[in-house]
């Protein structure tokens, strides 16, 4: 098995269970937007995507409508939503052991990196990450290709062998794949073992205790 040395993690459905926060300020919005929709059970495609693609996917926006729906999301996901959200079981204690092999851990995500980091320091996970990127509030870097791009230009003294990127979508794997680098797909989040398999990711896990299997044997060897 290899060696990794820098951990990728997604946040939403990966990290902590954004279901509430996510789904309630999509509804909020979507009421702005003139559109009723009572089920939040409905909404969790959500999770995952850019907010921009998922409103032009789930409700035919075009730009200009989908930005709008964004800000309103934005109004309520600020002041409440990103609060409305959990860790999984056994996270904290997965971090701090990755931390403890002296693994150099970073966040991955889609969300605004300025909201990531408060759920971090939120959730007082913040101190074992080495760095958080995220998407920029104009709607730029959402893509996940992106992002892994953008970290793996910062941890240019490792080569793409080292690094390895967990997430719970399809978007995570495609990233990973796109950049070169591995990936561990977690059937514990918001993607389906059928979509995470399609995208063929390196591993595919059912829960918190299995990454941490992966990635110690993977420093042992």
């Amino acid at each position: 098995m290899k060696k990794y040395q820098v951990i990728l993690f997604d946040l939403d459905g990966t990290l902590s269970d954004p279901k509430i926060g996510i789904t309630k300020s999509v509804q909020y919005a979507l009421q702005k937007m003139g559109i009723d929709e009572p089920d939040i059970d409905k909404l969790e495609c959500f999770i995952g995507p850019p907010l921009k693609v998922s409103f032009a996917e789930y409700y035919d926006f075009n730009e200009e409508n989908a930005q709008r729906a964004i800000d309103y999301y934005r109004e309520r996901f600020k002041d409440k939503g990103m609060f409305e959200n959990k860790l999984y079981s056994n996270i904290s204690l997965l971090l701090k052991s990755l931390k403890e092999q002296q693994y150099t851990l970073v966040v991955a995500t889609s969300k605004p990196t300025v909201f990531s980091e408060q759920i971090l320091k939120y959730f007082n996970i913040d101190q074992y990450f080495d760095l958080v990127v995220g998407s920029n509030l104009d709607g730029t870097r959402t893509a996940k290709t992106e992002i892994i791009q953008y970290i793996l230009d910062k941890y240019n003294k490792y080569k793409l062998d080292d690094f390895v990127m967990i997430g719970d979508r399809k978007y995570d794997m495609i990233g990973a794949k796109n950049t070169g680098i591995d990936s561990i797909g977690v059937t514990y989040g918001y993607g389906s073992f059928e979509e995470l398999s399609d995208s063929h990711p390196t591993h595919i896990v059912n829960s918190v205790e299995e990454i941490k299997e992966i990635l110690i044997a993977s420093k042992v060897e």
